[in-house]
């Protein structure tokens, strides 16, 4: 029975089941899509034959709102969706979302903040003693003790305040399995503490053995430099070769668990968890409020791969999906492709075919898979390991026979492409195709900065690196007799990042001829390397002390001079370049960014004077000034 799992006590009916083994609590929608954590969990418990019901968007101020499908057998699994909630409700500014894309309709507000724990009490109001299992990126990135952006403190690990029992880590497809099985055969849920890729609570460490012990979380939070290298000591053990199991104490009264992270899935593996019966598509009773927005830049989209050896400082891919990359065969990839060729609204396009990042389709180097990833050493940054295997040939036979299927007209690289993983490989065969087939128009690119010493601490190629893609790229495309363009994604306010840096951006924009329409001001999110720099004023990796720009006004500064033609950030431009001692930019010199004040004053004047008398909107002489392309 190919069917949407039941959401309602009729849909129970309709499948002829008096109860659920597990319920499902999500802060999303129900999407039924490989892409949504919920989807894959819940599917892969189906196919052990589990009896799965979900909760969407339970309403938290009620109580029944999670009594719908009655009491579990087994347990409650419960996630806050694909999004950190607080990442989905506020932007780097704190300033309250508009729209949440997991939400029918886009309608803000159907979820909590900290919507795990609050979840995670309104099931422990009712149900005193269900096992209760968290997962998901909120849960994942907050398993041990973290900043929390929002509330500017050292929060507890996330188990501690849900009051969960376990917490599932990772992509968790694994360790629910192995904690199903644990609770159908008996054992209660306070003895399932061996199973990989989990955390769990507890107040005695006689059985817990083979542990490194981490600071007690009171030392942690009045000592910045002992949560810098607690913080350091979990990023060097997620690895699951050799990753450690790591305790953290609080107060001395209750210990936090986290056991080695789970074994990356097989090709095998991962071909059988997309191959489940999804429906592809979201409940069809949110058809009436117009869908869920965030369906639709996946739903012709494929996955190929998982984890990302990139490791840059800002991600918490390191954290979560690890660093060794799982990948799918081209027979899954060619048998989901058939099946979007089919579906009534396919217009012939493959929007997406990659991962964290399109072009990694193998482990960076042969040990990884027997021995795991380096500890203390990077693929990539500084530079190419020497024993990386930097190889597109199997990328490329794939994106070929994806381009042939009957059906398929253009098939596009939306996935974050590592230029320099792509410089590293001898041949340029790949960025010939990826010219010629897979973009349309404009490549989006993350080179985030130009200053060297910012890159250094985002974990990323020296800028001389992307100066060559640049030129590879260019060169390229005349070659073919394209006309296409690249748009660089660009962040601000990097821990590392002060006005002098900000303003050597500016500069490179400038020669570049190019304003971006957005730009990406550092949003520390929970457990990453940037956002420990940006709590503790110290590179983790190091202990070496970094510049932090905190305060909301020198982070509109630095974020105005990537944008420095748009008139609103004129203020704040000048400001910045008189702190940055750089009044030589203010002038007339083609090499200025801005003109004095008063010269200001009377063009601002002319200028509407000018667009008044043709007739014009504020918005399109806006629209016309971001609209402007450069070729690189």
């Amino acid at each position: 029975m190919q069917d949407y799992l039941p959401i309602t006590r009729e849909d129970m009916d309709r499948r002829g089941w008096a109860e659920c083994d597990f319920v499902y609590i999500t802060g999303d929608a129900y999407v039924d899509h490989p892409s949504f954590g919920t989807a894959i969990i819940s599917r892969v418990l189906e196919s052990r034959g589990y009896k799965v019901g979900i909760i969407p968007q339970p309403d938290w101020k009620d109580r029944e709102s999670i009594q719908i499908l009655g009491r579990p057998r087994l347990g409650f699994l419960v996630s806050a969706g694909n999004m950190d909630s607080m990442v989905n409700h506020y932007s780097v500014s704190k300033r309250r979302r508009k729209q949440d894309a997991y939400t029918p309709g886009g309608i803000m507000g159907r979820r909590p903040d900290y919507a795990t724990v609050v979840y995670c009490n309104l099931i422990r109001s009712v149900y005193k003693d269900v096992p209760v299992i968290i997962g998901g990126i909120e849960a994942s990135l907050r398993r041990l003790a973290h900043y929390d952006y929002w509330s500017d403190k050292l929060k507890r690990s996330i188990l501690l305040d849900s009051q969960a029992d376990i917490l599932s880590y990772g992509m968790g497809e694994k360790s629910i399995v192995e904690i199903a099985e644990a609770l159908e055969s008996g054992i209660h849920v306070k003895d399932i503490t061996y199973v990989a890729g989990t955390v769990f609570r507890t107040r005695s460490l006689e059985q817990v053995y083979d542990y490194q012990l981490l600071p007690d979380y009171e030392v942690l939070r009045q000592e910045k430099r002992e949560y810098a290298r607690s913080f350091y000591i979990q990023y060097c053990n997620t690895d699951p070769f050799s990753g450690k199991r790591l305790v953290e104490p609080y107060g001395g009264k209750e210990f936090v668990v986290q056991n080695p992270p789970a074994m990356p899935l097989s090709q095998m593996e991962m071909d059988d968890v997309y191959s489940l019966p999804y429906m592809r598509s979201y409940h069809p009773s949110y058809e009436a409020q117009g869908g869920v927005p965030a369906i639709r830049e996946i739903k012709f989209s494929l996955v190929s791969n998982r984890g990302c050896f990139g490791a840059c400082s800002f991600c918490a891919l390191t954290f979560h999906q690890g660093r060794i990359i799982q990948a799918r065969s081209h027979e899954s990839l060619l048998a989901e492709a058939e099946l979007l060729t089919r579906e009534k609204d396919f217009k012939g396009y493959i929007h997406d075919v990659g991962g964290p990042t399109a072009n990694f389709r193998f482990p960076a180097c042969d040990r990884q898979l027997e021995k795991g990833v380096c500890k203390g050493r990077q693929c990539l940054f500084p530079g190419p390991c020497r024993n990386l295997k930097a190889d597109h040939k199997d990328y490329l036979e794939l994106l070929g026979k994806l381009r042939r299927l009957p059906g398929v007209k253009k098939v596009f690289i939306r996935s974050g492409i590592r230029f320099d993983y792509l410089l590293a490989d001898k041949s340029r065969q790949f960025l010939k195709e990826l010219c010629q087939y897979h973009i349309s128009g404009q490549l989006k690119v993350a080179p985030e900065h130009v200053s060297d010493p910012v890159l250094r601490r985002m974990g990323k190629p020296e800028h001389s690196v992307y100066r060559q893609f640049v030129k590879e790229y260019g060169e390229m495309n005349r070659r073919l007799g394209k006309d296409q363009y690249l748009v660089p994604y660009l962040m601000s306010s990097h821990p590392g990042s002060t006005l002098k840096e900000a303003v050597e951006l500016a500069e490179y924009l400038r020669d570049l001829g190019y304003m971006p329409e957005q730009v990406q001001d550092f949003y520390p999110t929970p457990s990453t390397i940037s956002t420990c720099m940006y709590y503790t004023g110290l590179d983790p990796r190091t202990m070496e002390p970094v510049y932090v720009p905190v305060s909301p006004h020198e982070k509109a500064m630095q974020r105005a001079l990537i944008q420095y033609r748009d008139p609103e950030n004129y203020e704040l431009v000048t400001e910045a370049l008189r702190k940055a001692g750089r009044t030589d930019l203010i002038g007339f010199d083609r090499k200025c960014l801005v003109p004095p004040r008063k010269l200001k004053n009377a063009e601002t004047a002319g200028k509407a004077k000018r667009d008044s008398g043709r007739g014009k909107t504020g918005a399109d002489t806006k629209q016309e000034r971001s609209g402007k392309k450069r070729r690189y």
